[in-house]
Formats: C-alpha cells, structure tokens, sequence
C-alpha cells in the first residue's frame, strides 16, 4: 500500500477545494455579506494544510487499484467536511451533521437539502451549494489528473475509481489528456448554458447558480419552488442542458473528431434518448386532464422525466401530486439513471443494457445449450470481467437499499417516503415523494438517518466499491504492514 501516495493525493485535494472556495469569497465581497468571512478562514485552513500535507512528493508516485478506491473515497469525505465547515460556522446550518448532510448532498451532486427556507440563505452560501456540484459533476481527481502532471502509467485507477459507469477508456493514448479533454467539454457545455440563460433575462447570479446545478446534474436551486417560477424558455433551457450532460461524455469527443456515424451509433445513447421520449409520452397522457394547455403539459411531463433520469432533482411543478402511474414511471427512472461517463448518477443505462443482454443469452442457453455466444455492445464482445461486475454490482446495490430502508423506517412509518427518500439519495437523485416530496426537505431527519443517508449519497456517487473497501479489515492490515515497512527503512537509512 503506498500511503504517500494517498497522502500526497489528499493533500493536493484540500488544497484544490480550498482554492475554488475563493469563488464564494468574491461574491461575498460583491453582495457585501459577513458570512463570506467564514469562507474565507476556512479557504485558507484547508489551503495550508493541504500545502503541508502535499509538500513533500513521493519517491514511488505507483497508484494500484486499492490506493486509487482509498484515495478516492477518503478524498471525497475529506471535501465534503471541509465544504461543511463554512456552512455551519455561519450559522445558516446550525448543526455540523446537517451541514456535512448539505455538503455530502452538493458533492455528490444528489441536491438534497436541509434548508427549509433557501431564499433567506446568503448569495454566497447559495453559489457555493452550486459551485459544489460543479466540483462533483466531473470529479475533483479527473481536475488533479488534468491540472497537475503525474509519473506513471497507473493513474488510470484514479479515473476508474471515481467516474461513473461499469468501464473507463481513454479518449486519447495519454490519460492527461483525456481528463482534459472531458474537463474543456464539461465548462464548455457550462459556459454554453450561462449564456443562454443570460439572453432569457436572467441575472448573472441566477444563471451562474443554475449553470453550476445543471452541470453536475445536482439540482440545488435559488428558490422556494425550484425552477417553478422560471419562465418556458428558461425550463426548456435548462431541460435541453440536463439532457446533454447526461449523455456519456465520449459521445461528444466522436462528435468533436468529426465521427458522427461511431457517436449516434452507440446503444447507450440511443437507449438513453428512447427512455425519455417513451417515459415522456406515458406521462404527458396520464396528466394531460391536469393541464390547460398542451405545451404545459409536454413541458412538464419532459422536464421532470429529465431531472429524475438524469438525476438532476430540479423542480418545475410538484409531482407529488401527479396520479400513481406518473410517479411509478419517476420511481423507476430513479434507479435507471443517465449515461455512464455522464454527471448523472443512477444505476446507468449501460448496466440496464448489459444485464438485459446477459438475460437474453441465459434463455437463449436454455433453448440451445452448445451455442456459445458473447454478449455484444456497439459491435465489441464485452468480457466476462465487465459482465461479472455488473453482477456484483446490481447485489451491492440490493443489499445497501435493503439495510438503509430498514434503518430508516424505524424513524419514518411511512413506506413511501422510507423508500424514495433512500432512492432519491443513494442515486444521487434528491427530492423523492411525500415528506421528501419537492416541496419538502430532509431537514427533519435525524441524525442517524442524515448518517445513513450521507452514507448512500457517497455510495451512489462513488459507484459503491471504492466506499465499501473502507470497511474491509484486510485494508488496514495493509495500512499496518506498509507502515510497518515504512518504520524499518527509515531506521535503516538513519
């Protein structure tokens, strides 16, 4: 286990967090609000100490697949304490747990929240709860990996412990590049968004607020109600954006390089898109008595179909109070979830398809059982390795959904709420229904719930495994013998 490394990592992330915590700064500056101090000191605590942390640089810069999974996961709770802190010395989160809670929530860009009134939350708490999904859309390690030139040929085990889906490939033969790639393709989608929402009237702040939430498909809002006040053009913007970001990012590279016929070929997308338009349409019907108008209705039924598959939890109406079939089609869309390489969160599209096929092959067995064939996506075989882990995953996630609506129900007597306030967090979803409805928060949890649900949300971003090592004995007899090793060199070399 090579603990510099790790250490050497952590660092480097504090320092990151730190620095881009100077954007909430500025703006504290510009509305002229006391809580910006609280950001301010807290910038440059986690600014020195990742300083010192990262100072000294290894001599064996390795990553394994076990350091990257532990880097990954300890990099990520590092963060969203440190995103806490300044939510709670201000005050506007009286208690660290709710904090960690809303900080968790914007990391993983879940967009659960705690706050019952957000409008009288300061601009600068509000821009940084966005800029927090900006972070955690893409990835805080794919940054480091974009910004910062490391050795080796094993860093692609910090890309596969942090992005989303069951596989990671390489865009281009360096790595580097690659994050950089996917990094000038996520801001320039952002840039884009800001823009638009700028030529539709609105301010600076509320565009830069919802380009940040969109992004990372995250969902923290501005307002009481979401997106419900914005106008038609600024829902259809921000519904054209969560569409485009839930997309796996490799789409756009094809498209980029000019390989238009590769890009609309891939079954993801293509799978993807036929999920929103059908789940778009069985809805449109079902509440169409509701609405005065078509466009209204279409409107709706197309925003949220997005914002839940996509995982984004913005809000145009309350879908609360749809009729029982809308809300089933929402429910299953909350574990469906975007692409994966996307900023969506979810089970992913890809493993839907991957365990379909693996299915179709079972019956297909059972009526020819000498006719050996592999499972194909786009064209290529996909390896047992792939399959055995979609496998693998779909039981974790079974087992985690399971214990967390077990712990949760002893607080909560109500199912409904039970289950969807533990799917709209472990998929990184946010609102669920009834008392977690759109128009309601999680703030009247408790503690322990808050726990689990934090516990879900890091989970569900983090593709389960990475969090889960944590807890695995054999880690720390790792830890322990490296140390070890690391004592008896040291005393050698003096």
């Amino acid at each position: 286990m090579n603990i510099s490394m790790i250490r050497y990592i952590l660092g480097k992330v504090t320092m990151i967090v730190g620095l881009i915590m100077l954007i909430p700064c500025i703006c504290s500056l510009w509305y002229m609000e006391s809580e910006g101090i609280s950001y301010v000191i807290t910038s440059a605590v986690l600014i020195l100490t990742g300083f010192i942390v990262a100072f000294k640089k290894p001599r064996d810069t390795t990553i394994y697949l076990k350091e990257g999974l532990v880097a990954t996961s300890l990099s990520w709770i590092l963060m969203s304490i440190g995103g806490a802190i300044p939510m709670f010395l201000t005050g506007e989160i009286p208690d660290f747990i709710s904090a960690l809670f809303e900080s968790v929530s914007g990391f993983t860009t879940t967009g659960a929240s705690v706050l019952s009134d957000v409008e009288a939350v300061s601009h600068t708490t509000l821009l940084w709860r966005s800029t927090t999904h900006l972070i955690g859309g893409m990835g805080v390690l794919v940054f480091l990996l974009a910004v910062i030139p490391t050795k080796g040929g094993s860093q692609v085990n910090l890309m596969k412990a942090e992005s989303p889906g069951p596989t990671v490939g390489k865009l281009v033969p360096k790595l580097r590049q690659t994050a950089k790639i996917l990094y000038l393709i996520y801001l320039g989608l952002v840039v884009l968004e800001f823009i638009f929402l700028l030529c539709g009237g609105y301010t600076p702040f509320e565009s830069i607020n919802t380009a940040f939430s969109t992004a990372g498909t995250g969902g923290f809002g501005f307002k009481n109600d979401s997106l419900g006040s914005f106008s038609l053009y600024g829902k259809w913007v921000v519904a054209i954006f969560m569409l485009l970001f839930g997309v796996n990012f490799n789409f756009y590279y094809l498209i980029i390089m000019r390989q238009f016929r590769k890009g609309f070929e891939m079954s993801e997308v293509k799978t993807y898109l036929a999920i929103i338009l059908v789940s778009t349409g069985i809805i449109a019907i079902n509440i169409y008595h509701l609405y005065d108008s078509f466009c209204m209705t279409i409107t709706d039924s197309f925003f949220q179909v997005l914002t839940v598959m996509t995982t984004t939890g913005f809000s145009t109406t309350n879908f609360d109070l749809w009729p029982a079939t809308s809300k089933l089609v929402l429910f299953l869309l909350m574990f469906c979830g975007a692409c994966a390489g996307s900023t969506g969160g979810g089970i992913k599209v890809s493993r839907f398809i991957i365990i379909f096929k693996t299915l179709k092959k079972e019956m297909n067995s059972l009526i020819h059982p000498h006719n050996i064939k592999k499972i194909q996506s786009d064209g290529k075989a996909v390896d047992h390795d792939t399959v055995r882990s979609v496998n693998v995953y779909f039981v974790a996630f079974t087992v985690i959904f399971v214990i967390s609506a077990l712990i949760v129900s002893f607080e909560c007597g109500d199912l409904i709420t039970t289950l969807s306030s533990v799917a709209a967090t472990f998929n990184n979803i946010g609102p669920g229904f009834n008392l977690v409805g759109p128009t309601c928060n999680f703030g009247w949890f408790s503690p322990l719930s808050k726990l689990v649900f934090i516990f879900d949300m890091l989970a569900g971003r983090l593709e389960i495994f990475p969090l889960l090592i944590l807890f695995h004995p054999m880690l720390y007899k790792n830890i322990y013998a490296s140390a070890k090793n690391d004592f008896i060199e040291t005393k050698r070399s003096r």
